[in-house]
């Protein structure tokens, strides 16, 4: 993100003066990219504002509370209501639908492992709410995912300081390598799965 628009700006300006609460509410309210927001708070790290370990855990509350709205939406609202309003928070109507395909064939293991993935990352929550998946089940395995994530871009931006905008190119190299692992993992959970239904039927046969 080479040019930032004087919103933007003000909105990085507000995070920056509310410092770990600007952090969360930027994930929670999701006006910016989380990846765009984490990597500024790593820029906050870089000078002296706040900390790293304060940085990833209200970077992380933030992002668990962000998807926990867009859960409720998919259980009360529905994929109608998504589809209207999830543009504003960057979830489009493909998104929904591949979401949706991989929680069919994969289930509720795939909400860590899409977290990953570009495509269906935020909007895996949606077939899980309208699945009525066990919300304590989506906090945790929503949380083991945040947080790496948090890690990663807050790091990054610490790294990157002053030139933190550039955090989509330094950011590319890593992403390439975890988008590979968490195919691989999904794949190793299909498996698991399928064994683990054989010998069900195996058992019951």
């Amino acid at each position: 993100m080479h040019v930032i628009s004087d919103l933007v700006s003000q909105l990085f300006e507000w995070i920056q003066s509310l410092g770990y609460i600007g952090i969360m509410i930027g994930l929670m309210i999701e006006v910016i990219p989380s990846e765009i927001v984490l990597a500024y708070g790593g820029y906050l790290v870089h000078l002296g504002e706040i900390n790293f370990f304060g940085a990833v855990l209200f970077g992380t509350i933030g992002g668990v509370i962000a998807q926990i709205f867009v859960y409720w939406i998919g259980r009360y609202g529905g994929r109608p209501v998504l589809e209207r309003y999830g543009k504003y928070i960057f979830i489009k109507k493909h998104h929904i639908d591949h979401a949706e395909a991989w929680f069919e064939k994969y289930g509720t293991g795939v909400i860590f492992t899409a977290r990953f993935i570009p495509v269906v990352r935020h909007a895996i929550s949606v077939p899980a709410g309208i699945s009525r998946m066990p919300l304590w089940r989506f906090i945790v395995l929503t949380t083991l995912a945040v947080i790496p994530w948090s890690v990663l871009f807050v790091y990054l931006g610490m790294s990157l300081g002053e030139n933190w905008e550039n955090i989509d190119e330094k950011a590319s190299a890593y992403t390439h390598e975890i988008i590979i692992g968490a195919i691989a993992l999904i794949v190793v959970y299909f498996l698991f799965k399928w064994i683990h239904s054989k010998k069900k039927r195996g058992n019951a046969a």
